[in-house]
Formats: structure tokens, sequence, C-alpha cells
């Protein structure tokens, strides 16, 4: 039988990508329904709101992808499949993208923290997926 265990590395993923769900979820309802209980949220970062204003009701949608993806990745990760594996590798490389892209073309030198920190974690996850792939065991 195959024993199917996950380190916690893995674990603390599981746990970053279900937050990052939930930040989707809880900002999907501070745009659905503004002035609400959630407006406080945007004193975190007041240009975000604004930001997502500009894009309109599609904030929503892709606020919705966003979380979706994350919940997935999490799921998947929770249960030690590949897919997970591979869908938080994705997530993380969008996300990479988009930091870069927010350093280069808004001069925002903050998104560069990102860079290294979802650096690691697609290398923990690589890593991960070929030590699983070369003992023929679950993802650990």
């Amino acid at each position: 039988m195959n024993q199917r265990h996950r380190f916690v590395g893995t674990t603390l993923l599981v746990i970053f990508f279900a937050a990052g769900a939930l930040i989707c979820l809880v900002t999907i309802l501070a745009l659905a329904f503004p002035g609400g209980f959630l407006e406080p949220i945007w004193r975190l970062k007041p240009e975000a709101r604004v930001e997502f204003q500009k894009i309109g009701s599609w904030s929503v949608a892709l606020m919705g992808v966003a979380g979706a993806a994350c919940g997935l990745a999490a799921a998947g990760l929770a249960k030690n499949a590949e897919w997970g594996r591979r869908l938080a590798i994705g997530v993380l490389t969008v996300n990479l993208v988009g930091d870069s892209l927010n350093a280069l073309l808004r001069h925002d030198a903050r998104t560069l923290i990102g860079l290294p920190i979802g650096g690691v974690m697609i290398l923990y996850l690589v890593m991960n997926g070929r030590a699983a792939r070369r003992s023929g065991s679950a993802l650990i």
C-alpha cells in the first residue's frame, strides 16, 4: 500500500493557497457590496480599490478566477495530487509575472519582494514533484 505523507512545507503551501482563496472571497464580497460591513478592508491598501473600480465589473470575475485557482491548488496539494502541484506552480508563476510587470510598468519596487518568495515556493514544488516521481510515491 502506498502511504500518503505530506511534509510541513506542503502543508504550509496548502494554508497559503487556502488563505489566498479566502482573501479573494472577501474582496469579491467587498466589491459586490460597497459600503457594507467589509468596507474597512480597503484601508489595508486603498489603491487596490481604485484599481478594481477602473476594471469595473470584471474585477469580481478576475478575483473569482484567482480565488478558484487558489482554492483548487490548496485542495490538490492537500490531496497530494500532481494536478494540485502543477496548478500551484501555475498560480505562483502568474503571480511572479504580475509582480515583475508591476515593478517594470508601474515602477513599484515593493512588488519585487514577491519574486524570491514565489521563486522559493516554485522551487520547492518542482523539487517535491521530482522526488515523488523518483520514489514512485505520492507527493511529499
